[in-house]
């Protein structure tokens, strides 16, 4: 499993992984969870509030990023 989330000023990314394909991730535009897999698998779904708590790590890594920057001025 792996997962990546990181943010900037403008932009942020939230998206889990199994064995190198997507298997989710945070569409912050339009505000939900996409499930981006083949319809020949058996479909993999994550828990209710995955996108959420995406939502909640962009505000905890914008904020972390303004007192990094505050920081090493």
């Amino acid at each position: 499993r792996f997962r990546i989330a990181g943010c900037s000023d403008s932009d942020g990314e939230e998206m889990y992984a199994l064995d190198g394909e997507e298997k989710w991730y945070a569409d912050f535009i339009n505000k939900k969870g996409v499930e981006p897999q083949p319809s020949f698998i058996d479909h993999i779904s994550y828990v209710e509030g995955t996108y959420e708590s995406a939502e909640a790590n962009q505000q905890t890594c914008r904020q972390n990023l303004q007192l990094s920057a505050k920081a090493m001025k």
